[in-house]
């Protein structure tokens, strides 16, 4: 008796290990970072499918969409909000995804509010209008809707207005206007997104901050006093979360930049500014770079082992620069 429950705790135990092993597999496997979009590739493959050539706006929308299915695409799919294992021990790729999810939703908002329209008493395109608001529903919903219906309707809308670009009907005809002010826009909604993550990045060694949110204006006010001087550091829980947000950040960017430098290429060649985008580009590949090491390290700014976030900092914080100096061209070139 004794040894069929000796037998019996052996195989209960050996089952939890390659059950353990498994979900270790199948883990390593579904965090694994999707490769660069082939642009060109996708938008021939979808003109030639719609059998239509490609307008101005047709490329970004293109890549707003393959970005965007590649939340819901890649290996193991949408993971953000998956409440089973292994998917529920994992936090790299959700980080990752919400990453490229906040891209996805700056250019949507810009989309809508401002490629879509000619003026400000211009009507707002109706496929946006639908399809803007459904990527920013909570993305750890899993149901009643889950973040996956809503996406996905999302990008339905999308294909439409893409079709509806190039359609001949003029009663379902959409429009994308390439102009400066129009780039000038995305650009700051940009800035302001590449400017926390660089901060946040920062925060992994921890500093010093001062009060500088009214600096500059001297008779500025805000609701409450702040503090002038505060310890800031990242928990060295949250590191890794972080850094792989802001490179799923820095991914959807750079394939997003890649269609805008095709699409605003006359504003870009004639404000003398394509050069400036290209940096940028390049900057954004450079923290693309695979991470060799098995965890994001966290080691001081001086110190003996690497401090992977800084890294990272470093190349958002010059593609930052390189965009403000491509606005200041955008704005005076």
């Amino acid at each position: 008796m004794s040894t069929g429950k000796g037998f019996s705790k052996k195989i209960i135990v050996w089952a939890l290990i390659g059950l353990f092993i498994l979900f270790y597999i199948i883990g390593i496997y579904w965090s694994s970072e999707p490769e660069s979009i082939n642009i060109h590739a996708e938008v021939t493959k979808a003109a030639k499918a719609d059998n239509v050539a490609p307008v101005v706006g047709y490329t970004t929308t293109t890549v707003l969409i393959k970005v965007s299915e590649k939340l819901l695409n890649k290996p193991g799919g949408y993971l953000s909000n998956d409440i089973m294992p292994p998917s529920v021990f994992l936090d790299n790729m959700p980080a990752w995804e919400f990453g490229v999810l906040e891209m996805v939703r700056d250019m949507a908002l810009v989309m809508r509010k401002d490629f879509s329209r000619s003026q400000s008493q211009s009507l707002v395109n109706k496929y946006l209008q639908d399809a803007q608001p459904r990527f920013n529903i909570n993305s750890n919903n899993w149901a009643m809707p889950s973040a996956e219906s809503e996406y996905t309707e999302a990008i339905k809308q999308l294909y439409a207005y893409r079709s509806a670009l190039v359609s001949t009907n003029s009663q379902n005809k959409a429009q994308f206007y390439a102009r400066a002010d129009n780039l000038r826009a995305y650009i700051e909604e940009v800035q302001k997104r590449l400017g926390s993550y660089s901060h946040r990045l920062s925060m992994s060694v921890g500093h010093d901050q001062m009060d500088t949110d009214l600096a500059g204006d001297k008779p500025a006010q805000q609701s409450s006093q702040g503090i002038q001087q505060q310890q800031l550091q990242t928990s060295w829980w949250q590191i890794d979360d972080v850094f792989f947000e802001a490179r799923g950040a820095t991914w959807a960017l750079l394939q997003l930049l890649r269609a805008v430098e095709i699409d605003f290429n006359s504003i870009l060649e004639n404000k003398n500014a394509k050069i400036s985008l290209q940096q940028i580009i390049r900057e954004l590949e450079a923290s693309q770079a695979y991470l060799w090491s098995p965890m994001v390290l966290n080691g001081s700014g001086f110190g003996l082992v690497a401090n992977h976030s800084l890294v990272m900092a470093n190349y958002i914080s010059r593609a930052n620069a390189a965009l403000i100096d491509l606005n200041e061209l955008l704005t005076k070139g």
